[in-house]
């Protein structure tokens, strides 16, 4: 009996056989490609990995160095401004400064708002002050008001700024005469040496100088008040006077050439009254007083103190009205409600003089109205 497999046999088993190898081999391949796969996977992975946070970090470096250069500008710059700001604010206070202490007249404001701002309180003063007040603006029909530089000089700022802003010729008797050599016509012609004892203001004793300082004073005044006067434009001539009146040595030769004008008319006035003439009523008053019994008191015990310890009395108002040819009406507030509320100086005006208006809380210091 053979005992040896069938040929079907072996081939089935030779078979079986090669396919449990080749799967083994798969199976073999299989798992080295997954190994090999996966290691070159987590190393791409990695690499992927470390270029992008290398990136980050770049990236991440320069915006904050961006981040901090504009941070550093931007904290310049405000700085900067801060500084810019601080200047400009310091120069604008400056000069607002500067203007404002030399504008000496300033702009016209609103009457009952000015009183409501200046006269606060329930005094009987401020009452009699805020009635004072409306009793100009309702009937009298003044609306606004000019402030003017409390100084001794104010009284003559005053009318001066007047006459120029509203553009009033000479008076006759200017017309008529050269006032510029009038201080030597005062010497030579008349023999008034005491003229060298005139102060100008704050200036005491001068000497000599004296007659050089007063002809350059009264040539100003005849050159702004020829200007002024051939002005025929309102506005101009009131931009001219905010640069005239904000110019402190021109104004001050201005007002003593204005007191120089008083000191003559004295001295002419007198010399009439020697030789018996008839003079204005005002000026018998003046010679009257023991202060001022001739030029040569009234110029030492008044007229060398204005502008410097003191301003215009009411005696002295009188004088420059006559002098200038002005009716210088005058509403003297704290004396409302009785007969010297308002006044004129002079009282008695030869002419149809032009009128100037005043108002006045004290006597002592004076404003400008504006109908």
């Amino acid at each position: 009996m053979d005992c040896s497999p069938p040929a079907s046999s072996v081939h089935g088993i030779f078979q079986a056989r090669v396919l449990e190898w080749g799967a083994l081999a798969f199976s073999y391949y299989y798992c080295y490609y997954i190994f090999v796969g996966n290691d070159q996977v987590h190393s791409w992975t990695l690499i992927t990995s470390q270029a992008l946070d290398t990136a980050w970090r770049v990236v991440k470096g320069s915006v904050t160095l961006a981040v901090s250069f504009l941070a550093a500008i931007l904290c310049y710059f405000r700085r900067l401004q801060l500084y810019l700001g601080h200047r400009l604010k310091w120069w604008i206070g400056y000069l607002q400064r500067r203007f404002k202490r030399n504008l000496s007249v300033e702009a016209e404001v609103d009457l009952l708002s000015y009183c409501a701002r200046e006269w606060k309180g329930e005094t009987p003063h401020a009452k009699l002050m805020r009635k004072a007040y409306e009793e100009l603006f309702w009937r009298r029909h003044i609306k606004c008001v000019r402030q003017v530089r409390r100084d001794n000089y104010d009284a003559l700022r005053s009318v001066l700024f007047q006459i120029f802003s509203r553009g009033l010729a000479f008076p006759s008797w200017m017309k008529e005469k050269d006032i510029v050599k009038l201080p030597e016509k005062l010497l030579f012609s008349q023999g008034c040496n005491w003229i060298q004892q005139y102060s100008f203001g704050p200036e005491k004793y001068t000497g000599s100088n004296v007659f050089g300082k007063l002809r350059r004073c009264v040539e100003l005044l005849k050159t702004q008040w020829t200007e002024f006067s051939g002005i025929k434009d309102y506005h101009k001539r009131g931009s001219m006077c905010n640069i005239l009146f904000s110019d402190a040595l021109l104004e001050y030769k201005l007002y003593e050439a204005l007191k120089f004008i008083m000191l003559y008319q004295v001295t002419e006035v007198y010399e009439q009254m020697k030789t018996k003439k008839v003079i204005p009523s005002l000026f018998r008053l003046l010679f009257t007083r023991e202060t001022s019994s001739d030029p040569l008191s009234f110029m030492m015990n008044h007229l060398n103190s204005v502008g410097d310890t003191c301003g215009l009395e009411q005696i002295d108002m009188f004088i420059l009205g006559y002098s200038l040819e002005v009716k210088i009406k005058v509403f003297r507030l704290f004396k409302f409600n009785s007969r010297d509320f308002e006044v004129c100086y002079p009282e008695e005006s030869l002419r149809e003089w032009p009128e100037i208006s005043l108002l006045t809380e004290n006597d002592r210091h004076y404003h400008i109205p504006v109908f």
